[in-house]
């Protein structure tokens, strides 16, 4: 991403051809982020949360490169060398894989005069190894025993594709399980009236090849168990009755009038959905259309997702010291 001032912009655009097109890999500054990022990893194997996602993201997903942590590895970070980059830069950096979204103080004309001086001379098309889709391994139990004043839980059930004909109902579902505001069921049991959690909510997580619905909560260590049975109570009565009318129009109402808070109040975030749009395959015109689709959800379908989602048995991560039945429904 890039920001500027709009006095500035020439100067601007001329150092992003620079940076896109020939971009120096020099071996002293690949050395000095070298070792930045093998801080990192060596700090990462002595931390509980760094600790965790990695065995998590494997438990997840095997052998796919999900499983991989975007630092690499202390091995692979070693090897890398200049050639390793621009061979990188060459496959990935095409007009095909190209998405763009510019807001602010610039005419279309101008706009593509200059997205044609950036990226014009790039190739067609990238040349990347394909990746297969994957559905992440459930019913396990992850242990990450470490002996700490709070716990940290995950629980992690199917999910469903942006472009599924469900995606909808399973927002809608997910939003009213635990999606991130006071009312959600997760929220107003587990905060609210126990006072188990400062925080705990649901995401519906879509990746370009696998998707997933994390549910997460931090509690105290000696009442772990306790909020992972209240969460499970909360999922399977969830999972069997559905949500009511009433939840369902006021999840409706909400995210329709949130949209525009939580996607579009800076230039940024307005460039940022722009690209999303794109990236989704969704069209410009998605942000008109969306309450129509949010709206058309009826309460049998949000049901039928809950349903399907929320059966499964999940698998669970527990971070901090050994809890006794947590694989357990």
């Amino acid at each position: 991403s890039m920001r500027m001032l709009a006095e500035q912009r020439d100067q601007a655009f001329d150092l992003l051809r620079l940076a896109v097109n020939e971009p120096r890999f020099d071996q002293l500054p690949i050395d000095r982020i070298r070792a930045q990022i093998l801080s990192g990893i060596i700090a990462g194997e002595n931390d509980p949360d760094t600790v965790a996602q990695n065995k998590w993201a494997r438990a997840l997903y095997g052998d796919h490169p999900y499983s991989r942590s975007d630092q690499g590895t202390k091995e692979s970070i070693a090897t890398i060398t200049p050639d390793d980059l621009k061979a990188l830069h060459k496959a990935v950096f095409a007009r095909g894989g190209l998405r763009v979204a510019v807001v602010g103080a610039i005419d279309a004309e101008t706009l593509k005069k200059k997205l044609d001086m950036v990226f014009g001379d790039l190739p067609q098309n990238q040349a990347l190894s394909p990746v297969a889709d994957i559905d992440p391994k459930l019913a396990q139990h992850i242990e990450v025993d470490y002996d700490l004043p709070q716990t940290s839980l995950q629980l992690a059930f199917p999910g469903v594709k942006r472009k599924a004909a469900d995606f909808f109902p399973a927002v809608l579902m997910n939003e009213i399980l635990g999606g991130g505001t006071f009312t959600s069921r997760l929220f107003q049991e587990v905060r609210e009236k126990r006072g188990l959690a400062y925080s705990v909510n649901s995401s519906l997580i879509n990746q370009d090849h696998a998707s997933a619905l994390i549910v997460s909560t931090g509690t105290r260590s000696d009442r772990a168990s306790e909020t992972l049975g209240i969460i499970r109570d909360v999922v399977k009565r969830l999972a069997e009755e559905g949500p009511t009318k009433a939840e369902l129009a006021a999840t409706k109402k909400y995210m329709i009038g949130a949209y525009a808070i939580n996607n579009l109040d800076s230039s940024s975030a307005i460039a940022s959905t722009l690209v999303e749009l794109q990236l989704d395959d969704l069209g410009i015109d998605y942000m008109q259309r969306r309450a129509g689709y949010i709206n058309a959800v009826t309460l049998d379908q949000v049901k039928a997702a809950a349903k399907k989602l929320l059966t499964a048995e999940p698998t669970i991560m527990v971070i901090g010291p050994k809890l006794a039945g947590a694989g357990k429904g």
